[in-house]
């Protein structure tokens, strides 16, 4: 499927096509929660790196996440979390570990996406207090990362 998306602004628009774009994946972590999540969780979507097609790729920045753990030292994360310069909008992670992978942001996708037939939230160990998880009968929970994919999510569920 070819996802189209934007900044709220209009600065930067693009375009990538994905094998996984059902929107079920509801992450809790701080990091997604204070860069997009305003309900308290972002979705984060599959798509083919190779395929990114960007118009005012002037306009973006990118953000290198700080990762916190108590106890820990502070670290950088690898993973760049591309952003419009402008107004803010969270458009897409890229990380090294996976070239071939962009994970665009549901929120600025544009294209209608299709309803996901159950959700996994996931990093619920970093979810606030004041969030309340809307669980359906078929969703799953995870205190951190599941260990299906995105693409083993559109597989279990015949999505693909």
């Amino acid at each position: 499927m070819k996802l189209k998306g934007s900044c709220q602004c209009g600065a930067v628009q693009f375009s990538v096509s994905s094998t996984s774009p059902y929107p079920y994946q509801r992450c809790y972590c701080s990091i997604c929660r204070k860069t997009q999540g305003g309900g308290g969780y972002a979705i984060n979507l599959g798509g083919d790196a190779n395929s990114l097609k960007v118009k005012g790729r002037e306009a973006i920045t990118i953000y290198h996440a700080k990762m916190r753990r108590p106890g820990a030292r502070t670290r950088t994360s690898s993973a760049e979390r591309h952003f419009c310069k402008h107004c803010g909008t969270a458009l897409w992670l890229f990380s090294p570990e996976w070239p071939e992978l962009i994970h665009p942001f549901a929120s600025a996708i544009d294209t209608p996406l299709p309803v996901p037939p159950a959700y996994t939230d996931l990093m619920l160990a970093y979810k606030p207090a004041w969030v309340e998880v809307q669980a359906g009968p078929g969703d799953l929970q995870f205190d951190e990362y599941p260990q299906e994919s995105l693409d083993e999510w559109h597989q279990r569920h015949g999505l693909v």
